[in-house]
């Protein structure tokens, strides 16, 4: 009975013939013993590791002669040498009979549930807008309302706050934007595009000013659509959240006020 071992990285194989053989052209492949002592080299594809000056000599039909009688039928058998790892019982890959309806034992991620995203129970933050760049000011607000602020972030759930917005139309652009800067909108009707300039609108409608940057930098769809309703702008000072209580939103960008 031949015996033929290939040594790996991480355990060895012995490969064995039912029937007995003998090999006439090259000696099978060096022990575990020799090929651990030399420079071993990971292939890219299988994983295991091989000495490099040894090469890997395969028999083939014509190099091994078997003492069945001439027959055909060869069988070999792939044994490992080093002991099954056992699997942890939380690590497994099925369930059991009575775990079918029970805990889940693979997803261990942590994902929000109904009672970690309240709206009622979520923080009102105020901003007052005069002198304050509206890019820099959106993406702040932005922030908030969709909670990237918060260690508890899920990107498909509403976890942020509500914002205030005051004094909307004394939000300022930067350059040359009062005059350059274009906002558009259709009637529907052939024709009936209508475009209007940044001070324009901000003498018609100034919370549709600040409205417009933050819903740019909201997701688009339902999520979306969900959390533009946490924004509150308003012209003047006041606005009616005073149950809410709300806190000051704390800003970290230093150029969001612009210099006079």
């Amino acid at each position: 009975m031949a015996v033929f071992s290939l040594s790996a990285s991480s355990s060895s194989f012995i490969f064995s013939s039912s029937s007995t053989c003998s090999s006439s052209t090259k000696p099978p492949f060096p022990s575990s013993s020799s090929s651990s002592s030399k420079t071993a080299n990971k292939t890219p594809f299988i994983g295991l590791s091989a000495a490099q000056s040894q090469k890997l000599w395969i028999p083939t039909t014509s190099s091994l002669t078997f003492g069945n009688g001439g027959s055909s039928r060869r069988s070999f058998e792939v044994h490992s040498t080093q002991e099954i790892t056992r699997v942890p019982l939380d690590e497994r890959w099925m369930w059991e009979e009575d775990e079918v309806e029970g805990i889940d034992i693979w997803n261990k991620t942590w994902y929000p549930k109904a009672a970690d995203h309240v709206n009622t129970e979520k923080p009102w933050y105020i901003v007052d807008a005069t002198d304050k760049i509206l890019g820099r000011l959106a993406s702040t607000i932005a922030i908030y309302i969709r909670g990237k602020n918060l260690a508890t972030y899920t990107p498909s759930v509403d976890m942020g706050a509500f914002v205030i917005v005051v004094n909307a139309e004394k939000v300022a652009v930067s350059g040359k934007k009062r005059n350059q800067k274009l906002y558009r909108r259709h009637s529907g009707r052939p024709g009936g595009m209508t475009v209007e300039t940044f001070d324009q609108l901000q003498q018609r409608i100034p919370e549709r000013i600040v409205e417009h940057a933050v819903r740019g930098m909201l997701p688009k769809g339902r999520l979306g659509r969900a959390l533009f309703n946490h924004l509150k702008v308003y012209k003047g000072p006041d606005h009616p959240h005073e149950a809410q209580k709300p806190l000051d939103l704390p800003i970290r960008d230093k150029r969001i006020q612009i210099r006079r």
